[in-house]
């Protein structure tokens, strides 16, 4: 199972022992009985008779009971590199964790470091609320073991796959670098001052603003050894001379900013009939993809799951769709 559901079989299933990874609002989670299960709050849905929904009563459930053995976790923000230590030697980590938290900022700037991440891989997103209640509400985690909520912590629902089984992680990035200026940081930091343009130290924010990019559509791409990382901007305060980022900059990486994406949904539906989505058992698409792209109701090829605040594929990704595969 990987739908939305009604919360009465969202509650049946849990009584009934299932291993669930939920999304929905607070108030339908709180409603919730303890079990098997971890949550992260998030009305925003990709489904496949309707395109990409908002919903307020349903929940988005993915079972994991039939894929292996599964346990729960349940790590603070200075705990967090036992989501990959943990980990089944085959297997994966299902990762939620709310954000604007510590947890979230440390799991941005620390996953790559940690031992065995890209060999235990995490997956998951980032749990966040409606658009219209940002800075009003609060996004929440929940770990289903005593059916509480948190806004501080990562909840992790382990799935250890049979012998004969592997894990395929696929990321969906609509976004490519241009050829412009090459872009490089000082520091790894979801905030930015200053950074260098063609090996010329510059105020970012001007830079940003010169270029006609404070919209923040387009995200900066980073080359990670040939792998393509999105860093979005979130805010450009011109007044203060900084940019506030969805996801960090890490030194030593060479960054462009994207080239322009002319039709988002059209876009999706090429990339999507082009991969391999055979086997697919958990999907998230970004927020920015459903903002940017004005995909509300537009079906964009067949896969399901939460549209969140950020993604989680061995390390934090934004604007971009993760789909988790078993084969």
């Amino acid at each position: 199972m990987n739908q939305l559901i009604t919360l009465q079989a969202a509650i049946d299933l849990i009584k009934q022992g299932k291993a669930l990874s939920l999304a929905g609002n607070e108030s339908t989670l709180d409603q919730l009985p303890a079990g098997n299960w971890i949550a992260g709050t998030i009305p925003y849905f990709m489904v496949a008779e309707g395109g990409t929904v908002v919903q307020d009563d349903r929940l988005f459930a993915t079972e994991l009971s039939h894929l292996g053995a599964v346990t729960l976790a349940s790590y603070g923000p200075d705990e967090l590199a036992g989501i990959s230590g943990h980990a089944p030697d085959n297997g994966f980590a299902v990762t939620i964790i709310p954000a604007a938290s510590e947890s979230h900022r440390r799991f941005a700037a620390e996953a790559a470091t940690y031992k065995d991440a890209f060999l235990k891989p995490a997956v998951g997103w980032i749990a966040g609320v409606h658009l219209d209640d940002l800075g009003k509400a609060s996004p929440k985690v929940y770990d289903g073991r005593t059916a509480t909520k948190h806004t501080d912590r990562a909840v992790v629902a382990y799935v250890a796959l049979p012998a004969d089984k592997l894990v395929q992680v696929d990321i969906l990035n609509l976004f490519e670098p241009d050829a412009n200026d090459t872009l490089r940081f000082k520091d790894t930091s979801f905030r930015v001052r200053e950074c260098e343009v063609n090996g010329e130290t510059v105020n970012f924010a001007e830079y940003v603003t010169k270029r006609g990019l404070q919209h923040g559509s387009l995200p900066l791409v980073g080359d990670f050894a040939g792998a393509h990382v999105n860093a979005s901007l979130q805010k450009v305060r011109a007044e203060d001379g900084v940019v506030d980022l969805y996801a960090p900059v890490f030194p030593g990486v060479d960054y462009h900013f994207a080239k322009p994406v002319p039709d988002y949904a059209a876009a999706f539906r090429q990339r999507l009939s082009e991969q391999d989505t055979s086997g697919t058992v958990i999907s998230c698409n970004c927020i920015l993809n459903f903002v940017f792209g004005e995909l509300e109701g537009k079906a964009i090829g067949g896969v399901q799951g939460p549209v969140t605040f950020g993604e989680i594929a061995y390390q934090l990704v934004n604007q971009t769709m993760v789909n988790v595969r078993v084969l």
